[in-house]
């Protein structure tokens, strides 16, 4: 990392203290996203991350990557219950049985809905009108966890079948993938993220 990038402002969560995280803020968060696979691996992580901080999840997402074959939804789609035995017994995930199944269930719906709409992308960024929502909060205590369009899309997921998709998740999701800008007023990522989601 360049010495010169330590001292450049950023959201509060970034800890300086965690090369990694300051990694993901400044190269991968709230960036656009339309790559199904990219979707489908933030998707994988962000339920995977339900009740845990996202860092463990970060710290694991190399284990996930080779657990669930390179984040491929056909693949993960295949797998069966002799799968789940052994990712049980993988120390190097979250070893729960129900978020383990969920991301089985959430394969097949996902490639559901990408057949249904051509791709995922083009139903996720529907819920945005096919455009970021750019915001500029003065801190991260002042950013929301719930919003209207992360409730409606949980909802929607729900009644196609996703599991481990509530609000909440919902809204980290639409961070991740850019679907919302969520990079604080004084952040140097704000701006760049901002230029990225422009037609």
């Amino acid at each position: 990392m360049n010495p010169e990038a330590k001292t450049l402002s950023r959201c509060a969560w970034a800890d300086p203290r965690k090369p990694d995280y300051l990694a993901y803020h400044d190269e991968e968060w709230g960036v656009p996203t339309v790559d199904d696979r990219r979707l489908f691996e933030f998707l994988l992580l962000e339920t995977a991350q339900a009740g845990l901080s996202w860092y463990t999840i970060l710290q694991k997402r190399a284990a996930y990557r080779a657990a669930f074959a390179q984040f491929d939804p056909v693949a993960v789609a295949a797998f069966d219950e002799a799968t789940v035995a052994a990712l049980l017994q993988n120390p190097g995930i979250v070893r729960h049985r129900k978020k383990i199944e969920s991301a089985l269930i959430n394969a097949r719906c996902f490639l559901a809905v990408a057949e249904e709409f051509g791709s995922f992308a083009h139903y996720l960024w529907s819920f945005v009108d096919g455009l970021p929502r750019q915001n500029d909060w003065p801190s991260h205590a002042a950013c929301p966890s719930v919003t209207p369009e992360s409730t409606a899309l949980s909802r929607d997921l729900q009644r196609r079948g996703f599991r481990f998709v509530g609000p909440t998740v919902c809204y980290a999701y639409m961070q991740a993938v850019g679907l919302v800008n969520d990079h604080v007023h004084d952040c140097f990522r704000r701006l760049e993220v901002a230029s990225l989601g422009q037609r």
